[in-house]
């Protein structure tokens, strides 16, 4: 049976999700109507609001329904830009592309805050950066900072990290699209102004995410229309994917000791394959991280090419390495922890879930060691 380890990218809907979902799609009536069927949808998408804001210690009046986690990133800068005064940004250098692309094209000066070798954000960096802010010119500091990174699980000092901002009257954008439902998360005890989150990384359907923004964070409006959302985000509301977005949560996050047990899968899979190869590198295995997330680097061998191998062998992870025009990209994460390039060339996740069993480590450690043990006589082992 094929086993599927890339649950960074997407999970698995919970089946009491599928069903809820199911149920609902029988069901008639657009949340903005004020007659009964109107309003019997309205109160499961208040239900879900209020799940979110209580799994995340969030008001429940501060949670925006939006189509997933970049759209959630894009209106949070995008605010900040167009009505938060700000003038230059602070990106982290492990940012999503939702957060890093969008900044470069907001044609603001945009200045890159450097990780340790473990992916740790650099605070001393940071503080020197913010006492020389010039408000003047350089108006409202923003700095957005992910929470825990997509590719090697690296959580943040996300609250430190706050604290600096927030002492010369800053803004901070939180990317929890990777934690929610994986870590216990705080929106008020984090000190973020606004923060992301998307339904399928957790247990919920894709195509569905929710911006937290505080009371006083300024919001501009993403689309015009109808004025959902109080008039932040309009459109009609995807009822069915709230709704299980909302219990997906609820759920996951009353599983967090589980989740936390998949630790213990981590690192039996880390100890076979660094057995196996004794240049493999740990990303991120110094700092505090995700307890699904592994990111490797392997000298020698092409991120991509495993991939492919563990694919034929019946298990599904991703590369570090992404492919453009037919021409392979250096890792993004490679480059923020200054790998060389024969490392950063060998990047791969692999990435468990709520799903995931012994039986699926066991699977994906065969798998791996013995597409390894076939390519090794190609390949000279570097350490």
């Amino acid at each position: 049976m094929p086993v599927y380890l890339d649950h960074n990218a997407t999970t698995q809907v919970r089946p009491e999700v599928a069903a809820l979902i199911a149920e609902i799609m029988t069901e008639v009536g657009n949340p903005s109507s004020v007659h009964s069927h109107g309003q019997a949808m309205r109160k499961r998408v208040e239900t879900a609001r209020r799940q979110i804001g209580k799994a995340l210690s969030a008001r429940a009046e501060d949670v925006i329904f939006t189509g997933g986690g970049t759209e959630a990133l894009n209106l949070a800068l995008n605010s900040v830009i167009a009505a938060g005064g700000a003038k230059r940004l602070l990106v982290s250098a492990v940012e999503h592309e939702a957060i890093a692309v969008t900044a470069e094209a907001s044609d603001l000066p945009v200045e890159t805050v450097p990780v340790s070798d473990d992916g740790v954000v650099d605070l001393t960096w940071l503080a020197n950066r913010l006492d020389r802010w010039n408000a003047a010119d350089d108006g409202v500091p923003v700095l957005a900072l992910m929470l825990a990174n997509n590719e090697i699980g690296t959580i943040q000092p996300v609250a430190e990290a706050a604290g600096l901002v927030k002492a010369q009257g800053g803004l901070l954008i939180v990317d929890a699209v990777q934690s929610a439902g994986k870590i216990p998360v705080d929106f008020a005890g984090l000190g973020a102004d606004y923060m992301a989150i998307a339904s399928h990384k957790f247990g919920g359907p894709q195509g569905v995410g929710a911006l937290i923004a505080a009371c006083d964070a300024p919001i501009a409006r993403h689309n015009h229309g109808g004025g959902q959302e109080k008039g932040r985000r309009s459109g009609t509301l995807n009822v069915a994917g709230i709704s299980g977005m909302g219990l997906a949560l609820e759920q996951a996050v009353a599983s967090l000791a589980d989740f936390a047990a998949l630790g213990a899968l981590r690192d039996k899979a880390i100890d076979a394959i660094r057995s196996a190869h004794s240049g493999v590198v740990v990303l991120g295995e110094n700092a505090p991280r995700l307890p699904n997330t592994i990111g490797l680097a392997v000298p020698g061998w092409r991120g991509e090419t495993q991939v492919l191998a563990m694919d034929l062998a019946g298990v599904s992870i991703s590369a570090g390495a992404a492919c453009s025009s037919g021409k392979a990209k250096a890792s993004k994460i490679g480059t923020a922890l200054r790998l060389d390039e024969t490392l950063s060339e060998g990047v791969i996740r692999i990435s468990l879930g709520w799903p995931t069993t012994e039986d699926d480590i066991d699977a994906a450690i065969s798998a791996w060691t013995g597409a390894w043990a076939r390519i090794q006589p190609k390949i000279k082992e570097t350490a």
